[in-house]
């Protein structure tokens, strides 16, 4: 039996925000006399992740990502329910468990910003009382991963976005943890710079078989790294699944290229009572659902004459914007 590293109960988590009325009035009655109501950002959520998962987590601005990650990691204390990482109570912020974890934000930066990267490295290293040698040595394994070298050695001021992650990166698992929470961690990055990052995540993952909490809107981080997706809508969770499995489910349909001889049988097979995508010109791309598709290419086959045709799922970003917008899928 596959070991649970990540156990969450009932979790849900509240905020006191204070109330203002506008203009000097408000201003001098909410000075004198403050009201606050609770909001509650996390509503009774239950999940388990194995070790050594990459698990997703997906929702719109404002769901509550951010929150459920910043309590596995200890930040924030849970207003109710139980969870436990790696055995942890992590709100207790034990010595032993900031070790066995690393919290990487992409709009957040741990380097010393008129220094070179390497000298936090060794910062880091002194904090978790990691000998020179050996740190030396994870350096050096590290920023053979993230291909980085010349760049350790230039003040951080002075790198690019792509090369001040990688070195963020490197810094926040110089440790060795067993557990990484990634918030965004491609934010800003270019598509290069995207794919280098995943493309070290999953060799680390592979090397080191640890688990990975990962939040992102680029889906191409998610579609990549992830099998399991946990999708979150207003604090609650609304799907814990496999994502292949997810997108089948929300996206019954497939898209078909048609490429027309003449402008007029793409014109004709625009009267059919097709959903039409796109169209340009001779080339006409339609909707149709998957159990439909046989029937539909023998009737557009026997009625025009095809040049070629093209069959595709729709873009993963379209069909992850409707997940995002569903209260229960």
């Amino acid at each position: 039996m596959e070991k649970k590293i990540i156990q969450v109960a009932n979790l849900s988590k509240s905020f006191d925000i204070s109330l203002k009325e506008p203009g000097l009035k408000g201003t001098l009655k909410h000075f004198f006399k403050r009201e606050t109501k609770s909001v509650e950002v996390i509503k009774n959520i239950n999940f388990e992740i194995k070790k050594g998962e990459i698990v997703g987590f997906l929702g719109a601005n404002g769901a509550g990502k951010t929150t459920i990650l910043k309590m596995l990691c200890g930040l924030i204390y849970p207003s109710k329910g139980k969870l436990a990482v790696a055995g942890y109570l992590p709100y207790k912020r034990r010595t032993s468990f900031l070790n066995n974890i690393t919290l990487i934000m992409g709009q957040k930066q741990q380097l010393i910003w008129d220094l070179p990267p390497i000298e936090s490295f060794y910062l880091n290293a002194a904090i978790y009382d990691i000998e020179k040698f050996e740190a030396k040595s994870r350096i050096r394994k590290l920023s053979d991963m993230l291909e980085i070298d010349k760049e350790l050695y230039i003040p951080v001021r002075k790198l690019s976005l792509g090369q001040r992650m990688k070195a963020e990166l490197l810094a926040a698992l110089i440790h060795k943890p067993n557990i990484l929470f990634l918030d965004e961690p491609t934010l800003g990055l270019d598509i290069n710079a995207q794919r280098n990052l995943r493309k070290f995540l999953k060799i680390y993952n592979k090397e080191t078989n640890a688990t990975i909490c990962l939040t992102s809107h680029y889906m191409k981080d998610i579609t990549s790294l992830c099998k399991r997706v946990i999708c979150i809508h207003e604090g609650c969770i609304t799907y814990d699944g496999n994502l292949d499995k997810l997108l089948k489910r929300i996206s019954p349909v497939k898209d078909l290229l048609i490429i027309f001889k003449t402008e007029k049988d793409a014109n004709q097979l625009s009267n059919l009572g097709f959903i039409i995508k796109n169209r340009n010109q001779k080339e006409i791309t339609i909707t149709i659902k998957k159990d439909a598709i046989r029937s539909s290419l023998n009737e557009i086959l026997n009625k025009f004459d095809i040049e070629d045709i093209y069959i595709n799922e729709p873009p993963v970003d379209e069909i992850i914007g409707n997940i995002l917008i569903k209260k229960k899928i």
